[in-house]
């Protein structure tokens, strides 16, 4: 078949390119169907744009228009080329599982509103608008914004319906299909009217057949519908979904981790993971040699205590700024992490020496060591050094904020398995 022509938005350091594509030794064997054609990734308030320098030295700056890919993508709509596939995880920070629910600005806040640069592209190609999108987000997404759980993901799907896709979502654990980290995303799949894949899911609409045999996320991860199937209509128009949607239980979300989407009308079920395979363990990707793990990654004495507080159970009073006196309470967090299971997720602090409760930290036989930048590339599933050429704490960060290759690998070869058979 005619290679899928990608354009890769926020892209980050590559991972949507890595799961498609694969590595070029890879792409010589079985990543066939996909070709980046154009990619952007701008990280604001930021002079030098590291994350789009570890892209570029890692699969070049040979895409059409690649002069523009370094510019915030909201001035550079025009520019996208015409395309087969838009993949992106459209930036979170506004959902972040890192802050509370309460305090999310959602599709308001100034990271939520980069959404509407998707739109305004999918809009400016009208009928040439790519067939097929694979977008990724935190699944807090499906609650967001605390005010009105639900409503942020509804204008999402009213916006696509408006445009003419169907979709598909999932919430997806790579830790529950065998991957080394425990990292849950919402994945959203949307398939555009008179596209293959579009077709085949209007024809006959089966919301349960769809969920737990045909879909494009259940042939690369199987799942079993646990609970009835909740039918809602999305209005076509964001504005009012905006001003209308879950006014009548703001507090909860009418989303379930899985769904579809046809002709405005959402079916929303709870699945549960199927797997039965080998699971990659955090000991499976250490490195075992202590001699390649530099003195900076092992945790002195000193900072022992600090660690061993902030990663134990509180309960003890506190006092606000404003004076208001409370009583603080956390559970523990594994100190050190265990070995046997995958790792906990990646956060963007993940980098540097200083105590933290989130940061990962290993027994070895030499003592307590937090993880090095290769084995938090191992961890997202890109290859060591990936990231290599920048400091050791922005290589953490830049795994903070990719996602496990291994799910877009599995989505990208599903997709094509459905579009070829439709």
């Amino acid at each position: 078949m005619e290679k899928i022509k990608v354009v890769e938005l926020f892209a980050g350091v590559g991972g949507f390119r890595l799961g498609l594509e694969g590595t070029p030794e890879q792409r010589k064997s079985y990543h066939e169907n996909y070709n980046t054609i154009w990619f952007n990734q701008w990280e604001p308030a930021t002079k030098t744009q590291h994350a789009h320098q570890v892209y570029v030295n890692r699969f070049g700056n040979d895409v059409v228009n690649s002069e523009f890919t370094n510019i915030d993508v909201a001035n550079v709509i025009d520019k996208v080329p015409v395309h087969d596939l838009l993949v992106g995880g459209f930036p979170c920070q506004d959902y972040s599982v890192a802050r509370n629910l309460s305090a999310s600005a959602g599709l308001e806040g100034k990271k939520g509103v980069l959404w509407w640069s998707i739109y305004k592209i999918l809009k400016k190609q009208g009928k040439k608008a790519p067939k097929y999108l694979l977008l990724e987000n935190v699944d807090r997404l499906l609650s967001s914004p605390a005010s009105r759980r639900g409503r942020d993901f509804a204008i999402i799907l009213s916006s696509l319906s408006e445009l003419g896709y169907s979709v598909e979502w999932r919430v997806i654990n790579a830790a529950d299909y065998g991957m080394p980290q425990r990292r849950r995303r919402i994945f959203i799949i949307g398939y555009r009217q008179g596209s293959n894949i579009f077709n085949k899911l209007n024809r006959k609409i089966n919301p349960l057949k769809w969920l737990e045999e045909e879909g494009v996320v259940q042939q690369s991860f199987p799942a079993k519908v646990l609970s009835q199937i909740n039918m809602i209509e999305i209005n076509p128009d964001p504005v009012v979904v905006s001003n209308t949607f879950n006014l009548t239980k703001p507090k909860k979300s009418p989303f379930a981790n899985s769904g579809i989407m046809i002709n405005g009308t959402a079916y929303t079920a709870i699945v549960k993971p199927i797997y039965i395979g080998k699971t990659i363990t955090l000991n499976d990707i250490i490195i075992k040699d202590l001699n390649e793990i530099s003195d900076e990654f092992f945790i002195s004495k000193t900072d022992l205590d600090r660690w061993a507080y902030l990663k134990g159970a509180k309960n003890e009073p506190r006092k606000g700024a404003n004076g208001y006196e409370f009583i603080y309470k956390e559970g523990a967090v594994a100190f050190p992490d265990p070995l046997d299971k995958p790792s906990r997720t990646i956060i963007t602090s993940e980098g540097g020496s200083s105590p933290s409760r989130f940061k990962h930290v290993i027994q070895t036989p030499k003592g307590l060591r937090r993880l090095t930048p290769i084995e938090l590339e191992r961890l997202c599933m890109f290859p060591d050094n990936h990231t290599k050429g920048h400091s050791d704490t922005k290589r953490a960060f830049f795994m903070g904020n990719a996602l496990v290759v291994g799910v877009i690998d599995g989505l990208g070869r599903a997709l094509i398995k459905v579009h070829e058979s439709s």
